[in-house]
């Protein structure tokens, strides 16, 4: 089997687990709807995202301490609402907070709770996002996301692709990195952790980034496993 010895599958969850840019860019709609503005939440929600890693590298560069995603999500939030129309100074504070809480409201891929539901049969699952810990109870309370562990951010204090985001994962899990799996849909994600140890599976969400992506398309190395879907996936696992 291709992962035998593994004990726990984690989970990359924006992209992999959750269809985020349709799913912001749906609530952003309705935002704009809401105060009368003329803008485009698919835009709008990848405008957002843009401002994801550059936030993250601060933190891991060292220039910042570690913060929670949803602070970051929160800072990027207030930079990208003046180029859509919207004027923060205008909005309550409980209308932002709102709006960043679109990124709480995910929603599932169509095969992720039923492959996850079949996955957890054999294996302790558990996300391994650089979302926080609310966050990731959240996504899950909402979309039905049997995660046997709600794991986040909090528990590496550090973003992928630091080391620390895989080795303490699989520290607080006791186990060994090779008894832990990281499932993704990215392989830069999948290559960090294979350098820590992880055993890796692939599977791939081609629309991530709407019908012109361009990345990650494929699996771009030999990963221990490669699954078209979470189903796909259960089935080449045994489950």
């Amino acid at each position: 089997m291709a992962m035998d010895g593994v004990k726990a599958l984690v989970f990359d969850v924006f992209g992999t687990v959750v269809d985020w840019r349709t799913s912001v860019a749906r609530q952003a709609s309705e935002f704009f709807a809401k105060h009368g503005v003329q803008s485009d939440g698919i835009a709008f929600a990848d405008a957002w995202r843009k401002q994801y890693q550059p936030a993250m590298t601060e933190v891991r560069s060292g220039r910042r301490p570690f913060v929670r995603l949803d602070v970051l999500h929160r800072e990027n939030l207030l930079k990208v609402l003046p180029e859509h129309g919207v004027d923060p100074s205008k909005l309550s504070e409980a209308e932002v907070d709102e709006l960043n809480r679109a990124w709480h409201r995910l929603d599932p891929w169509p095969d992720t709770v039923a492959g996850l539901t079949r996955l957890k049969t054999r294996f302790f699952i558990a996300p391994l996002s650089n979302g926080n810990i609310v966050l990731m109870a959240n996504v899950a309370k909402r979309a039905g996301i049997p995660w046997d562990a709600i794991l986040g951010s909090e528990v590496s204090q550090a973003f992928k692709p630091q080391p620390e985001a895989y080795l303490r994962t699989a520290e607080v899990l006791a186990m060994r990195p090779e008894e832990v799996a990281l499932i993704a849909a990215h392989n830069n994600d999948l290559a960090a952790a294979r350098q820590c140890g992880l055993r890796t599976g692939f599977v791939p969400r081609p629309t991530e980034h709407g019908p012109n992506q361009k990345t990650d398309l494929r699996a771009e190395e030999d990963w221990d496993v490669v699954a078209e879907s979470f189903t796909d996936l259960a089935s080449k696992l045994g489950c």
